[in-house]
C-alpha cells in the first residue's frame, strides 16, 4: 500500500480492494494488471489469487482486504489519495456493505482528499443515493472512446462535491463529450510496448472544449513504449490544472 505516488495528478494511493477485471478496450493492456503480475512474483500476498485468465490474470482476482481500511487515520499529513489504483470499489464483486466501510474511512478523515476513479458507471448511479459524498470525496469515471461516453451521463447523476473525468488511455476522439457538471478531466495517452497512438488533434480539441467550458484540464502523458520519453508538454507548455473545490457544485 503506497503512502506515496508517481502518479502525476495525486499524491498516495490506498487500495481497499484489489483485483479486477476487463470491461472495454480501455482495459486491454491494464497497468494494473502488469503490476500485479510483478508483485505476484515478488510473492506479495495480496496478489497470489489468480483472476479469469479470460478477463483478468495472475494476481488480479478481486479481493477485499479489510486489514487496510484504517490506514488513512494513519496519515497524519493531509494528502490527495487515489483510491483502489490496483481496483475498482464499485466493482461488481464489492459488496455493498463493504463499500460503504470504505465511504465511512472517508468521511472520517475529512483533512484527506479522495478521488475515486470507476469504469462500472452504471453501478455508480444505482448506489450513489446509498453513500455518503462529503466534499473531501471525487468521483471519477474514465472513458475511452466515444462509445464509452455513457459513463459520463450516469456520472452527472452522482451528488459529489467534484465529478472528474479520466481520458485514459484516450483510443479516439470524443464529439459526444458533454462537461455540464464536470468539474475537472484528465488526458492521457497510453503507455507500454502494446500501446496504441494518441493523436494530438484529440487532446486538442478536449482541451479546447474543457477552456471553453472553464473546466480544469490536466494532461498527464502522451503515452508509448516509454511513456515519460515524449514528455508533458501541450502546445509549448505543461497542463496542470485541478479543480478548485469553492468553484464545484
Amino acid at each position: 500500500m503506497a503512502d506515496r505516488s508517481a502518479i502525476e495528478w495525486t499524491e498516495a494511493t490506498w487500495n481497499p480492494t484489489t483485483g479486477c477485471d476487463r470491461v472495454s478496450p480501455g482495459c486491454d493492456n491494464c497497468y494494473a494488471l502488469t503490476l500485479a503480475k510483478r508483485l505476484k512474483a515478488m510473492g506479495l500476498e495480496k496478489y497470489q489469487a489468480d483472476g479469469d485468465p479470460r478477463t483478468s490474470g495472475p494476481g488480479f482476482q478481486l479481493t477485499l482486504h479489510p486489514d487496510v481500511l484504517d490506514l488513512p487515520r494513519s496519515w497524519r499529513q493531509p494528502r490527495t489519495v487515489f483510491v483502489d489504483s490496483m481496483s475498482d470499489v464499485f466493482h461488481p464483486d464489492v459488496p455493498l456493505e463493504f463499500i460503504e466501510k470504505v465511504f465511512e474511512v472517508m468521511l472520517d478523515t475529512p483533512q484527506h482528499t479522495y478521488q475515486v476513479l470507476t469504469k462500472r458507471s452504471q453501478r455508480l448511479r444505482r448506489l450513489a443515493a446509498e453513500l455518503p459524498w462529503p466534499p473531501n470525496v471525487w468521483i471519477g469515471v474514465s472513458v475511452e472512446n466515444d462509445s464509452y461516453a455513457f459513463r459520463i451521463d450516469h456520472l452527472r447523476d452522482v451528488p459529489a462535491a467534484v465529478r472528474f473525468l479520466s481520458l485514459e488511455p484516450l483510443l479516439g476522439p470524443l464529439p459526444s463529450l458533454n462537461l455540464d457538471g464536470i468539474h475537472w478531466v484528465i488526458v492521457g495517452g497510453e503507455s507500454g510496448p502494446s500501446a496504441r497512438p494518441m493523436s494530438p488533434e484529440w487532446v486538442e480539441d478536449i482541451r479546447d472544449q474543457c477552456a471553453t467550458a472553464n473546466v480544469p484540464f490536466f494532461f498527464k502523458q502522451w503515452g508509448g513504449r516509454t511513456p515519460k520519453a515524449r514528455g508533458r508538454d501541450l502546445d509549448g507548455r505543461t497542463w496542470d490544472e485541478m479543480p478548485k473545490m469553492a468553484a464545484a457544485t
